[in-house]
């Protein structure tokens, strides 16, 4: 049978039987994490900065990394996006947004990728969403390098949990060895490493002040074009200016 289809109480069903939902969804009146400990997440933070996104997509393409349940990529695909691939590295979130798609009956491609593995998809998106990611990953910074060299056409959405000082500072371009004082300013660009779990989860690694997030994507090549809501930074391409001798790796280009 088809998902859109399905009764209130075969959706229910279904939903429970594919696990912990970490995305509330509505599906024709069934919710998948009404008891959400951020509330009713991600519509709650969606609401923060889906005016900082064209409200027509109609040819557009998108791709959405680290889909999880697949909620931006539904949210891209009501605007009219031509084509929304969703990516994750988790099978069972997968299969959620691949009903949760059904559901909807949003003609939305979803498959098992990792960020590192983006390249071999060899194309370009007009909007790719990086939301929620970067903390879950061991190279932050090569995730941004190659989103920017090899995935990202024109836009770049970018969340990340952010920690420490919300204040930005002006930083110079170079110091003298002998100069540490501004190490010791807090809005100094800086990232804290988990090495155990934060909030009990193993896969949290790398948490970025604001400064530090901003720092990052200016480096990978983002220009920051808005900031419409704490955590989210709307970014457009542009070629970015290589320190001496730095290179992606081979594996990466394939």
């Amino acid at each position: 049978m088809n998902a859109a289809a399905l009764s209130r109480e075969a959706i229910r069903e279904r939903v429970q039987s594919l696990g912990d939902w970490f995305h509330n969804l509505n599906l024709n009146g069934v919710e998948t994490a009404p008891n959400h400990f951020l509330g009713d997440y991600p519509s709650v933070k969606w609401r923060g900065f889906a005016h900082a996104i064209p409200a027509d997509l109609s040819g557009k393409s998108v791709l959405d990394v680290g889909c999880n349940a697949g909620f931006y990529a539904l949210e891209m695909k009501k605007r009219g996006a031509a084509r929304v691939l969703g990516v994750d590295s988790d099978e069972r979130y997968l299969a959620q947004a691949r009903f949760a798609a059904e559901v909807a009956g949003a003609d939305i491609e979803f498959r098992a990728m990792s960020v590192y593995e983006l390249p071999a998809l060899g194309e370009r998106f007009d909007i790719v969403l990086f939301m929620g990611v970067l903390y879950h990953l061991r190279h932050p910074l090569l995730a941004l390098d190659i989103l920017h060299d090899q995935v990202v056409a024109g836009t770049l959405v970018f969340q990340s949990m952010l920690r420490g000082s919300s204040r930005t500072v002006e930083v110079a371009r170079d110091y003298e060895f002998s100069e540490a004082e501004h190490f010791e300013d807090p809005a100094y660009p800086r990232m804290y490493f988990v090495e155990h779990k934060y909030a009990h989860d193993p896969t949290n690694w790398w948490i970025p002040n604001r400064a530090c997030a901003e720092a990052m994507r200016r480096s990978a090549g983002g220009e920051i074009g808005d900031h419409p809501e704490a955590e989210v930074f709307i970014c457009t391409r542009r070629e970015r200016a290589r320190r001496a001798s730095e290179e992606l790796p081979a594996w990466s280009k394939r």
